[in-house]
């Protein structure tokens, strides 16, 4: 019996804890770039800069306070981690650039909070993966800024509870999550792709 009674209280506080954090989340940009000027562009370098000052927590709980929170590598860097992911991922999206003019995107992260391992075992359709860095598009040539800095929110569900452990098995991660994302968000920045910009509620960090 006290057993169960504990059990139950302490569901219950992971739900309160939870819940507590729970908000309204988006994938936001002011607003999209001319295609007709981003078709002229080809990103030659993608550089992205993680500030010293950004926090990072390898905390085993639901809901680290931090501005980097990073599990699916081993440990290590993980400013490192989240800036070659940002860049795949910025790379990709920007992969339907192929104008005369060639650019760089020079890229600040501003928060990197995916879910730990702990959050994702443990919680049923709840977590968010929150990602937002600011944007500049420079020449690369005369480093000319052609557009920003601007931010962009990139914010989207995270799975957990089985629909984790069921997209794991079939080969979609949280890194597999947020690169494509993030990809498909900077393609609708850029005009490429569709207009990714919406908010959504939903319990996370």
């Amino acid at each position: 019996m006290m057993v169960a009674r504990f059990r139950a209280l302490a569901a219950l506080s992971i739900v309160l804890l939870v819940a507590a954090c729970g908000a309204t989340y988006r994938t936001y940009y002011a607003a999209p770039v001319d295609p007709a000027v981003s078709r002229g562009w080809r990103v030659v370098d993608v550089a992205v800069r993680v500030p010293e000052q950004l926090t990072v927590s390898e905390e085993k709980s639901l809901v680290p306070r931090a501005d980097i929170v990073w599990r699916e590598d081993p440990p290590g860097d993980r400013k490192a981690q989240i800036a070659a992911i940002l860049d795949d991922a910025i790379t990709r999206g920007a992969s339907g650039l192929r104008g005369p003019r060639p650019v760089r995107f020079l890229v600040t992260v501003r928060r990197f909070h995916a879910l730990t391992f702990e959050a994702e075992a443990r919680l049923t359709d709840a977590g968010v993966h929150n990602i937002q860095f600011d944007i500049a598009v420079v020449d690369a040539r005369t480093g000319e800024t052609l557009r920003g800095p601007e931010l962009i929110q990139a914010e989207t569900p995270a799975f957990s509870g089985y629909e984790a452990v069921r997209r794991r098995s079939a080969g979609e991660t949280q890194r597999s999550v947020i690169t494509n994302h993030v990809a498909a968000t900077i393609a609708g920045w850029l005009g490429t792709g569709p207009d990714q910009r919406g908010s959504f509620s939903r319990l996370g960090d």
